[in-house]
């Protein structure tokens, strides 16, 4: 498609800073949460959120100008600032137990399973279009309901590595199919893994430096959402579904799955609309759950202006 419209992003602000992520930590955190349970490790999460509130001004600020945006209370105060990072830790801490395939530990609603039912029937690829709300991982539990139901993530080589290092220490038996896009071959990847009748997820609401982006509203203002992955799926004509695992506290987890966009029969010359349309319909489907779910959203850097502000941030670590 074309990139009329479109902006090239300046240096993402979720970038900036190295993260603070400590593999050694990742280890004694699993070794606590495996070796003597999921409520002795979470003791261990409200330290975590304490520090991150105290230690980090430009997550706060990051915080509280979301959930003013969100409406949730009229003054945002330390206590909803301290949930938020609080659900944050949270979703970091049970990825340990889902990778592992301890879903007896959780209560997991999914709603509308049917639409992906429906569109993997046909032993070809459907297109998850996710977010850095809630958890990811928690799409294991349908793999469990679906014996050979192939699910693969599409992301930056950065986070690749990353995640493949988190699951290392994790579990290293566990397997997860990553292709890292910026290779010659990666739309060769994700194509061949379409074809075999493959899941392929793509967490929608960040970009990379320099990406196309297109300004689109979001809680009252515009925000700049990379076009990447809309564009890749609409070139490879596949329908797309929006899915978030949302956090209810304790070891409640709701995954929803929703209409999102369907690109198999795009008339000729129609893909630029196309692409627009589907990124309106995720914005407003990502503000519906957010609203839902407020304190899921795990976007700690200033989503809304990046072009005009680049805090001075060090991101809580990404949730991928």
């Amino acid at each position: 498609m074309s990139d009329a419209g479109n902006t090239s992003a300046p240096p993402a602000a979720w970038r900036q800073r190295p993260e603070r992520s400590n593999m050694l930590m990742l280890r004694v955190m699993t070794w606590i949460s495996l070796r003597l349970g999921r409520p002795a490790g979470r003791l261990v999460l409200y330290g975590i959120a304490a520090y991150f509130l105290l230690a980090n001004a430009a997550a706060r600020h990051a915080s509280r100008d979301y959930l003013r945006r969100i409406a949730l209370v009229p003054q945002v105060g330390w206590r909803h600032v301290f949930r938020h990072f609080l659900g944050f830790a949270s979703c970091i801490h049970d990825r340990v137990y889902l990778i592992n395939d301890k879903f007896e530990l959780f209560d997991i609603h999914i709603h509308q399973e049917h639409l992906i039912s429906e569109l993997t029937t046909d032993q070809k690829g459907v297109f998850l279009m996710g977010a850095h709300v809630g958890s990811f991982e928690v799409l294991r539990a349908i793999g469990r309901r679906r014996p050979g139901l192939r699910v693969a993530m599409v992301m930056f080589e950065e986070n690749a590595r990353k995640i493949n290092a988190a699951l290392s220490a994790i579990n290293p038996a566990a397997q997860q199919d990553i292709v890292a896009l910026g290779h010659a071959d990666s739309m060769l990847k994700v194509h061949e893994l379409i074809e075999s009748g493959s899941v392929v997820g793509m967490l929608a609401d960040r970009c990379l430096n320099h990406d196309s982006t297109q300004p689109v509203p979001f809680l009252g203002e515009s925000a700049e959402f990379p076009v990447g992955p809309f564009r890749m799926a609409a070139i490879l004509r596949r329908p797309v579904l929006f899915m978030v695992g949302l956090y209810g506290g304790g070891n409640r987890y709701d995954i929803h799955f929703e209409t999102l966009a369907d690109f198999s029969s795009i008339p000729a010359g129609g893909r630029d609309a196309a692409v627009q349309a589907a990124m309106a319909r995720y914005a407003e489907l990502l503000e519906t759950h957010c609203r839902a779910a407020p304190y899921n959203w795990f976007n700690f850097f200033d989503f809304w202006q990046p072009a005009r502000r680049t805090p001075d941030a060090t991101p809580v670590p990404p949730h991928v």
